[in-house]
């Protein structure tokens, strides 16, 4: 089947979201998120697309992005290009890390853009990972208010007010109110096992009595099995990893 077409910004402000392949995470430490944020930073100034919101989850990231003359498709591609050839040295793995293709919305109106920005930085809050959206370091919120190194928050406080101090007093007051009910492009979350609930299936997959039991299996029966218990929902690989003694490189690989 063919794939749908991807809709086209008439304003060039799309809402993305780049998700790990298999629900995977992406970033498994501070240093990973930074470099992210590097990759995003050095292609703004060779692509001169202009960056207006981000939020770093560990499976998934958020971006709100208007496209110059590169188009979306071709910054999301450097972008991850850059990130994953160097998420795959640090942790000496190969292949695709991310989903082949990015989510995508338009956004064609200035009410409209406010909501989902909203929503990109409030989704650590809805996450229970933080109770303040100042708390959160990965995200943009905080540039509109101390100072801006990735996002132009002069287009977006200039919806608010003329005068900076007021604008970012409603700005805060506009990103702080309860959004339960903002229609946007959404990342559906997947539920996590607990490490009980995957030993035993992991056993019950392999067929054997112990986790660890799978390391000392031939490499192409083991890899079947680790390829068979990563289609289970709700899974990590870091799990896998952490009950079995096998590597995450390995498992990725599998």
């Amino acid at each position: 089947m063919a794939r749908q077409a991807r809709l086209k910004s008439k304003s060039g402000i799309y809402h993305i979201i780049l998700r790990g392949i298999n629900r995977q995470v992406i970033f498994e430490d501070d240093e990973d998120k930074l470099k992210f944020l590097e990759c995003l930073c050095y292609y703004r100034n060779v692509c001169d697309y202009t960056v207006y919101g981000y939020c770093l989850m560990d499976n998934h990231v958020h971006l709100l992005i208007k496209e110059s003359e590169e188009e979306i498709a071709s910054i999301m591609k450097r972008i991850g290009v850059c990130y994953v050839s160097w998420y795959n040295r640090k942790y000496d793995r190969c292949g695709h890390l991310f989903q082949d293709r990015f989510k995508s919305e338009v956004i064609e109106d200035d009410a409209y853009l406010l909501v989902v920005l909203r929503y990109i930085h409030q989704n650590p809050l809805k996450a229970g990972l933080v109770q303040s959206l100042y708390d959160f370091r990965f995200s943009s919120y905080c540039e509109f208010i101390n100072t801006d190194q990735i996002v132009d928050i002069n287009f977006i406080l200039g919806m608010f007010s003329l005068d900076s101090e007021l604008a970012r007093e409603d700005y805060v007051r506009f990103m702080n109110e309860t959004s339960d009910n903002d229609d946007c492009l959404e990342y559906k979350e997947q539920v996590t096992l607990k490490d009980e609930e995957v030993k035993v299936l992991i056993q019950k997959n392999a067929n054997v009595s112990t986790s660890q039991e799978l390391q000392t299996m031939k490499r192409s029966e083991r890899n079947a099995i680790l390829k068979e218990i990563k289609k289970i929902q709700g899974i990590t690989t870091r799990q896998i990893a952490r009950l079995t003694g096998i590597s995450q490189s390995v498992i990725t690989r599998a």
